[in-house]
């Protein structure tokens, strides 16, 4: 019986934070539907007059982001002001992202839209939350669309597969995707990398198993599930742009040196920004002690 116990009390530990993460998710889901019955509201999720909605959902999170990992988000002056693709690193789970999301609408009221896996659109009852938080397929054509009206368009190279397999060494795991570069040459906007600093310290995957790679790339479904949850610290770094050149030709698309050229420098400009502000290999005592640390930026 006591084995028992401890053996429950250990799980608990380990799951309780993303399990209650989840719960914060569908709730938020369920705000949502009550606001939109409430005022009858039959209009575009992605119109202003779900902002209101989005400011309240936007500050709880923010609240948590700033009690759980005191999160600090820097260089948002690095963000155009028109579209461009923002590209980032994928932790286990990618609550940094939602942070990130959250208090950008806080100080600039902009939506970033964002490239999600197709399994994402799969989960019962989030219909609503993803509609009205801008989560989109990751489309030539709709990233292509969302581009053209003004929109800041995220995406993780790496997705769930960087989120799954990836470890506190953080190292990318891009393989030969690249289709987010020809987006961004076609649309004619800037990259913008950015990355969180102990995201990998705050949540972590089991370490990688054969029979747990072989099912997800048979499968495309995320069966591991994450651990941790501690308040370590979080600060999300936003680099500078990458630019558009010009004188890259849409003809020049279709060449595999062009278009890995562009792709590598994006990757080594996330790459930068990894190895810049995150202690290699990551230290979860490390990342708690930077919660008190005052004289760190």
């Amino acid at each position: 019986l006591i084995i028992a116990s401890l053996t429950i009390s250990a799980i608990l530990v380990f799951f309780i934070v993303p399990l209650t993460i989840v719960v914060f998710i569908y709730l938020t889901n369920i705000l949502l539907l009550v606001y939109q019955r409430n005022n009858e509201l039959k209009a575009d999720p992605l119109s202003d007059v779900w902002n209101s909605v989005r400011k309240t959902i936007a500050s709880f999170w923010d609240i948590y982001a700033r009690i759980w990992h005191g999160y600090e988000l820097h260089g948002v002056k690095n963000l155009p002001e028109g579209p461009g693709i923002l590209v980032y690193y994928h932790g286990a789970i990618p609550i940094d992202y939602l942070y990130f999301l959250s208090r950008l609408f806080l100080w600039k009221k902009r939506l970033c839209l964002s490239v999600a896996d197709h399994f994402v659109f799969r989960l019962p009852g989030l219909r609503l939350l993803l509609g009205v938080t801008g989560v989109i397929p990751g489309t030539r054509e709709e990233c292509l669309v969302a581009l053209k009206n003004g929109y800041l368009v995220s995406i993780s190279p790496g997705g769930v597969r960087e989120a799954l397999f990836s470890d506190e060494s953080y190292q990318l795991m891009w393989g030969n995707r690249k289709g987010f570069a020809q987006v961004a040459l076609e649309a004619k906007v800037p990259i913008i990398p950015m990355y969180t600093q102990n995201v990998r310290e705050g949540y972590r995957m089991f370490k990688e198993r054969r029979f747990f790679r072989q099912l997800y790339e048979s499968t495309r479904l995320p069966f591991t599930p994450p651990y941790g949850g501690l308040p370590v610290k979080f600060r999300t770094y936003i680099g500078k742009p990458i630019p558009y050149d010009p004188n890259i030709t849409a003809e020049e698309l279709v060449e595999k040196v062009s278009k890995f050229l562009f792709s590598f420098q994006t990757k080594t400009a996330v790459q930068d920004l990894i190895s810049k502000h995150q202690t290699i290999p990551g230290s979860i005592w490390k990342a708690l002690l930077e919660r008190f640390d005052k004289r760190r930026k």
